[in-house]
């Protein structure tokens, strides 16, 4: 997954945003920081630009910032050289990527949303960029069903002719994946200190001015990572090995296991659930698909189905949760069921019993 065009190739992170759709989890901490299949997503994306052999990275951070300088400080323990940015105000994902400039150092700059989960060959939309001689480089990603996104159709030249809102009926199955290439001169003309939107401000002024901006196609594995949803089965597949992960070394299977974690008699993880650091599954527990972060305890009986479970969270004898998320330090009372979507703010208390989807004893 190297590329010819690397060397002189910066990456840009952009990690600021508040993650508001997987609250309560990112109330203590940034979306790109919560644990996916044992260590914090933004390692998986680390890991995947220093295998294309870029060494330079800058994070444009916001929310929680320090937080990110905290646990990777330089970037030395994962090969590669971390610098930061921080917006002390919201700008937008063009208006983040200028407001990196005076760090990157490169002529080609590599552009990442930071909560995207995906597969490609970096090294492939580099030389793609290189190949076309291209202003900007657009990964863009087949998806069985793209009327929830916005599409980009190309010419037969791989040349990127409109960005197109969602549609009931897209022309194209290719949509936007987050991942950019950028000659340098580009990012200078992006205007600096003021909100500015790369998809529907600076790409659509790009083409207007017939500049040569040129999409990389493929069918790799990706996904937004950011609803509970996506985030779950996005932790799953990296267990289970259908979603690729240099950070992630060995076997895959059907369960990731922390080696201080507990695992009572009888209990059953499948789904690619995963267990952190320090956790405890009680006897006969079922977890299917759950992604149980450090510290919690998971009672006898219980049944976790598609759902995350927060730092320190204790959850009661036979309890029943069902596509959730549990905050950090919340308590779920035995025999509890919570279904559908529902989610526990941290630190909060259900008492046995309290909360139940049926009738049932």
């Amino acid at each position: 997954m190297t590329s010819a065009a690397a060397p002189q190739t910066d990456a840009v992170i952009l990690v600021g945003g508040k993650g508001t759709r997987l609250r309560p989890l990112t109330l203590s901490a940034p979306k790109p920081m919560l644990p996916t299949a044992g260590v914090p997503f933004l390692v998986h994306l680390l890991a995947r630009i220093r295998e294309a052999g870029i060494k330079h990275v800058v994070l444009g951070t916001s929310f929680k910032a320090e937080v990110f300088e905290e646990h990777f400080a330089d970037g030395s323990d994962f090969g590669l050289e971390i610098e930061y940015v921080t917006e002390s105000e919201p700008l937008g994902t063009g208006g983040g990527i200028r407001n990196v400039l005076p760090k990157l150092r490169g002529d080609n700059i590599m552009v990442f949303n930071g909560d995207v989960l995906g597969g490609t060959d970096l090294g492939a939309v580099l030389d793609t960029h290189v190949r076309n001689e291209a202003d900007v480089t657009m990964h863009l990603v087949r998806v069985g069903d793209p009327r929830a996104f916005g599409c980009v159709p190309t010419d037969a030249d791989g040349r990127v002719t409109a960005f197109l809102e969602k549609t009931q009926d897209p022309p194209t199955d290719q949509i936007n994946a987050g991942c950019y290439v950028f000659r340098r001169e580009i990012i200078e003309q992006i205007p600096a200190g003021r909100p500015v939107s790369v998809e529907r401000e600076v790409f659509p002024a790009l083409l207007t001015e017939g500049k040569r901006v040129f999409g990389h196609v493929d069918a790799a594995y990706w996904r937004d990572m950011g609803t509970p949803e996506d985030f779950v089965r996005g932790s799953a597949d990296l267990v289970r090995g259908i979603a690729p992960s240099p950070a992630l070394e060995g076997a895959r299977g059907e369960s990731l296991v922390h080696p201080s974690a507990s695992i009572g008699p009888g209990a059953l993880l499948i789904g690619g659930t995963v267990v952190g650091r320090g956790a405890e599954i009680g006897a006969g527990a079922r977890l299917d698909g759950a992604v149980v972060f450090d510290g919690a305890r998971i009672e006898a009986g219980a049944v976790i189905e598609r759902t995350i479970i927060g730092f320190g969270v204790r959850v009661g004898p036979r309890a029943l949760i069902r596509d959730g998320v549990i905050g950090d330090g919340a308590d779920v009372g035995a025999r509890c069921e919570l279904l559908r979507g529902a989610r526990v703010w941290p630190g909060v208390k259900l008492p046995d019993g309290g909360i139940r989807f049926s009738t049932d004893v």
